[in-house]
């Protein structure tokens, strides 16, 4: 059997996972090698909006991988195209590019609107303007483009022409905001950063003012997108439609890639050879993301998302009167954010491990914050189970029981 001391002998040290290790999930039930049994409230990061490995997305990808699994973008594929065709009908977008993830798509979307605005504006419309505590991807463009230090000590140099504002500060944008500027990046929430929603009135703000200085507007909807907010993709939530969005994770449902979708005006940009990826548009990765977006994008899961969410927060608004320990819980469908009260600050890892202790797969956003993104699927009565394991974690931290 293999240790989790061999991760430290063979992996490169960026991570630090937790000492199990899962080897079987069924919907959003997961077991290690012991054979104990976890509810997942983690979801691969958001990734797993089906739940593992879901019979649908099972059986598409056996039967593509018995077919076709990779050409490169020397030929195109079948899968590909049909998913791009899903991809427009379904959103604002007329034309697809495909990555392997979500900083893939990121990038590729900050390099098209660079060049872009130089063909179409002249080559001093360079700035990029991104948020503070945003989360964009660890490319070096895309790390440097999120809004958190952290992220980039020891990288620099860092690219430049980049500014970062408060987000949901529209005065703040409105007094900075030029026409050296050629695209805005923003998340509709905020993820990484704390489960922090977009103001609509922020969001139509940063339409209006992109359009009046000819600035192309982003929506980086990796973590939000695919169901996870109650709509496809969460601007259909706001009165608000981006010039270029992104998606990955939940995409693929777990299966690795990401999509840059635009207007073809835009997309005319990227000329033959302009932008490549030798995996971008993989005949597997398409096949399980065409299933699985025809899966999620249904109006009766797509409103179950809204059920389960009012229950969690019901349920966890009435766990916290009773314990105490969160001073605001956040939710956004399925995306959800309990921010710990001051005194049990920096203490968001050690809650995660005591959930653990008791059987519950969780994740943490920041220091701070207990982040909830399970399965847009997962039954009511694990729903349930979870939070009553959650309970006893949050009981155990109240009580100084260590989770180390």
């Amino acid at each position: 059997m293999i240790k989790r001391n061999t991760f430290n002998e063979v992996m490169v040290p960026n991570y630090a996972p937790s000492q199990i290790i899962p080897v079987r999930g069924e919907g959003s039930r997961v077991w290690d090698q012991s054979g104990k049994e976890y509810i997942d409230f983690a979801g691969g990061i958001a990734v797993n909006a089906l739940g593992h490995c879901h019979p649908e997305l099972v059986k598409v990808l056996q039967e593509q991988s018995q077919k076709l699994w990779h050409l490169s973008n020397v030929w195109t594929n079948e899968p590909a195209i049909r998913l791009a065709r899903q991809l427009c009908d379904a959103t604002f977008a007329e034309q697809v590019f495909f990555a392997n993830s979500g900083a893939e798509a990121n990038e590729a979307a900050l390099k098209l609107a660079r060049r872009y605005a130089k063909e179409h504006f002249g080559r001093e419309k360079t700035e990029i303007i991104a948020f503070n505590n945003s989360f964009h991807g660890r490319t070096l463009l895309t790390v440097s483009v999120g809004g958190q230090p952290k992220y980039t000590e020891g990288f620099e140099p860092l690219p430049g022409e980049i500014t970062h504002l408060p987000y949901n500060d529209l005065a703040a944008f409105e007094y900075h905001i030029s026409d050296h500027t050629c695209a805005v990046i923003v998340e509709p929430i905020q993820g990484e950063g704390g489960i922090i929603p977009a103001e609509a009135v922020f969001l139509e703000g940063l339409r209006a003012l992109c359009n009046k200085h000819n600035a192309l507007l982003i929506f980086d909807e990796i973590q939000t997108g695919m169901g996870r907010t109650g709509n496809l993709f969460a601007y259909q939530g706001y009165n608000v439609a981006p010039d270029i969005l992104t998606s990955a994770k939940a995409l693929g449902c777990g299966f690795p890639i990401g999509a840059m979708l635009t207007t073809k005006k835009i997309a005319a940009s990227f000329s033959f050879g302009s932008h490549g990826s030798t995996f971008g548009g993989n005949p597997l990765a398409c096949a399980v993301a065409s299933k699985a977006l025809e899966l999620i994008n249904d109006p009766t899961l797509l409103s179950g998302v809204t059920q389960r969410q009012r229950m969690f927060i019901s349920s966890l608004n009435i766990l916290n009167e009773k314990i105490g320990l969160f001073r605001d819980i956040r939710a956004e469908g399925l995306l959800i954010g309990c921010e710990l009260k001051e005194k049990w600050h920096g203490k968001a890892s050690e809650l995660k491990q005591l959930a653990e202790k008791q059987g519950i797969m969780v994740l943490t956003a920041g220091p701070n914050i207990l982040r909830l993104t399970p399965s847009l699927v997962i039954p009511p009565q694990e729903i349930n189970q979870g939070l009553k394991q959650l309970t006893e974690a949050m009981l155990a931290l109240k009580m100084g029981l260590s989770g180390s």
